[in-house]
C-alpha cells in the first residue's frame, strides 16, 4: 500500500508540475513560436516541449543518483521517477498536440514538434545520465 501512496503523491506532484510549467512556458513564447498555415493556426507547443525534455533530463539524473539497490531506495524511485516524472512528463499530450496540428492542417509545424521532442528529450535523458555520473563518480 505505501508503494501505491508514494506514486500517488509523486504523480500529484508531477502532475501540478507539468500543468503549471507547460502553461507558463507556452503563455511567455506563444508570440514567437512557429504557428500553422491554416485556422485555427496552432503554435508548436513549446510548453509541452519543455516539460517533456526537462523530464527526461530529469529522469536521467535520478536513474543515477538513486539507484534501486535498497529497500528505502526503492520508495524514493517510487516517488520521483515514477510518480513525480511519471505524472511530470507526459508523451499523452504530446501526442494529443501533434495529432491536432496535423488535424487542423499544420504538417509541418507538426512533425517539427515530433522531431524536437524525440531528439531533445533522447538527448536530455544522456545529458542527464552523463553529468549525474560526472558529478557523483559514478563512471561515465
Amino acid at each position: 500500500m505505501l508503494r501505491f501512496l508514494c506514486v500517488a503523491i509523486g504523480s500529484a506532484i508531477g502532475g501540478l508540475a507539468r500543468y503549471g510549467l507547460g502553461t507558463l512556458v507556452q503563455r511567455r513564447f506563444n508570440g514567437v513560436v512557429p504557428r500553422g498555415a491554416f485556422p485555427p493556426y496552432m503554435p508548436l507547443p513549446v510548453g509541452t516541449l519543455v516539460v517533456n525534455v526537462t523530464g527526461s533530463f530529469l529522469i536521467g539524473v535520478l536513474l543515477v543518483a538513486i539507484g534501486r539497490e535498497t529497500h528505502q531506495s526503492h520508495f524514493v524511485y517510487l516517488l520521483l521517477v515514477v510518480g513525480v516524472c511519471g505524472g511530470y512528463t507526459t508523451f499523452s499530450a504530446f501526442s494529443a498536440d501533434s495529432v491536432l496540428l496535423v488535424e487542423s492542417g499544420a504538417l509541418g509545424i507538426a512533425a517539427l514538434n515530433v522531431a524536437l521532442s524525440f531528439a531533445l528529450a533522447f538527448a536530455g535523458t544522456f545529458a542527464g545520465l552523463y553529468l549525474t555520473r560526472m558529478v557523483l563518480g559514478r563512471g561515465v
